[in-house]
């Protein structure tokens, strides 16, 4: 077994490691397993890939997004640690190569989706791999009660049966005590064993305004604070819009969403990271496996959905440490379109039903086929063909994707890929008697190596520049070559992709439990519910609040967030403001009454200290003046 430190130096650079991130290590390598709890930037990654590092064999990593396992099999490989990725939207053939380097080449790391992991061809190839670990990234996903539950994720348990000496590793910066006792529990752990860096932001600084000029405070915020920042915005247009607003401004913004050419995503990933644009507008599309220390702020121009999907984004500020602010800017109608939002995510039964219908036409599946399939899926196409609106085409697909019927992949680029599948005796055979293909076969020999080994990336127009002919006439030509299997031509594709989880089925048949969609609507519209409590919160510690979400139920008040601010005016220390406001509490509870009537009941403070903690009750939207100026507590 390799030292740690070395590992950490040697491939990271780093010559210690951050707080908790080397007892998780440990824990790992003695062969627990292992429930990590790092806030987002608190190093997640280091604690699964040092140990399996340290170990002969192989790692399996399951995780939920394609473009964050590209991103971090990118990163293992620039660093020459050999890894891949499988995932929706690979031809069968590729897999099948890809899983062999598995058995018998040096590969390391090995990148799955939760519903490629269990597919019949990776358990049977898993039980022929050295594993040395399992880490389930985005563990919150396999929790129900989770704000991002993925049913795929709860079928990992099944490869501890055919790896059961093989430890798991567990990772996510955000679960409710209820969901770390889930994943526990779902991932089969020998015995609990969760390991915890408290959430707490110290140079994080909270504030949530109401606002109904949203675009006037932003400029405030972008002159008042130095450094580069991230804009978060519901709607793609809302993007674009905010960017060329600020843009204007004589600042330099650029804007981003899923919708975008992966390659121009990638620029404008680039340009801000490397500070050529001092600010992202972007939806949530944006961030994940984003590692950029300097961030000065983070704004949310709309109310998220959950504090575990707030939290995550908010905390991409302030990561060296400095001084960041995450701003949360609303106005009441953002409440009650949150609300609505939330609602028109549980569509009609009858409407998941006519989807999944569609689904079956649309991709020509017969009932009994398509389990663990992948199809490219345009939205808008399908939308138009079926007539159901592309939004309630969304809300079903991902409603379908939580009863574990369907996955929907995030879109991403796929290259078209090339492989020689004849010998090269056959080959040169066919190129004599098929004078009509040499010179398409040529071409390719010529312009790429390995074709023979392994799939090759390839550009079809690049090639038909070379050949001095029109693009589409030299994909016809690979095309017929791909239907003669001379070669494995795989077109590229910029689509989500859809797999079926199950074997497709009669749509009449679809069991959608009446409990189970209502529980579900329950969860979503309590998440909402204690956001809108944060964002309306009157006298609490933004920090406290969120951390206290999270159970961590003993938090210092922050003294830096919107909240502390107002508190730290009052010349009272923490402990005689809690003397005082749980008093008055508890008398207005009881019964309203006028202010000289409740300052002598109010005992072990000064008079003054007392009015002056009533005024910020009052100021904050904790008490207010019933009748006859009675003061009473806000319920």
């Amino acid at each position: 077994m390799e030292d740690i430190q070395k590992i950490l130096s040697d491939y990271w650079g780093h010559e210690v490691f951050r707080p908790l991130q080397e007892d998780i290590i440990h824990s790992v390598l003695e062969g627990n397993d292992t429930l990590a709890l790092l806030p987002t930037g608190g190093g997640k990654s280091i604690c699964f890939q040092v140990p399996a590092l340290a170990q002969e064999g192989i790692c399996v990593v399951v995780s939920p997004l394609i473009a964050l396992m590209k991103d971090q099999v990118g990163q293992l490989q620039q660093k020459n640690i050999p890894a891949i990725a499988i995932f929706s939207g690979m031809h069968r053939r590729e897999i099948d190569m890809a899983l062999d380097n598995c058995i018998y080449g040096k590969i390391k790391f090995l990148y799955l989706s939760p519903e490629r992991l269990t597919t019949e061809i990776v358990k049977v190839r898993l039980q022929k791999m050295k594993v040395n670990l399992i880490a389930v990234d985005e563990a919150h996903c396999i929790s129900q009660w989770g704000y991002d539950f993925r049913p795929p994720y709860l079928r990992i348990a099944e490869i501890r049966e055919l790896l059961p000496k093989t430890p798991i590793i567990a990772l996510t910066a955000s679960a409710t005590p209820s969901v770390v006792e889930d994943i526990q529990e779902k991932l089969q752990f020998k015995k609990n064993n969760a390991l915890r860096k408290s959430f707490e932001r110290k140079n994080l600084a909270y504030v949530v305004q109401h606002e109904s000029n949203k675009s006037n405070r932003l400029l405030k915020i972008m002159h008042n604070l130095q450094g580069s920042g991230i804009i978060y915005a519901r709607s793609r247009k809302k993007t674009q819009d905010i960017a060329a607003f600020i843009n204007r401004q004589g600042i330099k913004a650029d804007y981003y969403h899923a919708g975008l050419d992966p390659a121009i995503r990638d620029q404008k990933q680039k340009n801000w990271l490397t500070n050529r644009c001092r600010i992202i507008v972007a939806t949530n599309a944006f961030g994940m496996g984003i590692d950029k220390p300097d961030v000065a702020f983070v704004v949310h121009l709309d109310i998220p959905e959950s504090l575990e999907a707030y939290f995550q984004e908010a905390g991409r500020a302030g990561r060296d440490g400095q001084k960041a602010y995450a701003i949360l800017l609303y106005d009441n109608t953002d409440i009650l379109d949150l609300e609505a939002k939330t609602k028109r995510d549980f569509p009609e039964v009858e409407t998941i039903r006519q989807t999944y219908q569609g689904l079956a036409n649309y991709f020509r599946l017969a009932i009994g086929s398509g389990k663990d399939e992948s199809y490219p899926f345009d939205l808008s196409d399908f939308s138009r063909q079926y007539k159901i609106p592309a939004i309630q085409v969304y809300n079903s697909l991902k409603f379908l994707e939580k009863e574990g019927y369907v996955s929907l992949s995030d879109a991403l680029h796929l290259p078209s890929r090339v492989l020689i599948l004849m010998k090269k005796d056959e080959l040169y055979h066919f190129q004599i008697k098929n004078k009509t293909f040499d010179a398409y076969l040529q071409l390719l020999l010529r312009s790429y190596s390995g074709l023979f080994d392994e799939y090759v990336k390839i550009r079809e127009t690049e090639l038909a520049r070379r050949a001095n002919l029109p693009k589409r006439k030299l994909i016809e030509a690979l095309e017929k070559l791909n239907e003669l299997e001379v070669i494995s031509y795989i077109p590229q594709t910029r689509l989500p992709q859809i797999v079926f989880l199950r074997e497709r089925t009669d749509a009449k048949k679809l069991t959608i439990s009446h409990e189970h969609y209502h529980d579900r609507m329950s969860a979503a519209l309590a998440r909402v519910k204690a956001v809108i409590k944060y964002v309306t919160a009157g006298q609490q510690c933004r920090s406290r609040m969120l951390l206290m979400y999270f159970g961590e139920k003993e938090s210092a008040r922050c003294g830096i967030c919107d909240r502390c601010l107002e508190r730290n005016k009052l010349p009272v220390t923490n402990l005689e403001f809690e003397q005082i406001t749980e008093q008055i509490k508890d008398i207005l509870l009881e019964r309203p009454m006028l202010m000289h009537q409740l300052i002598p009941l109010i005992i072990g403070v000064k008079e003054s200290e007392t009015i002056k903690v009533i005024q910020w009750l009052i100021d904050n939207g904790k008490v207010r003046e019933v009748g006859e100026q009675k003061l009473s507590w806000i319920r």
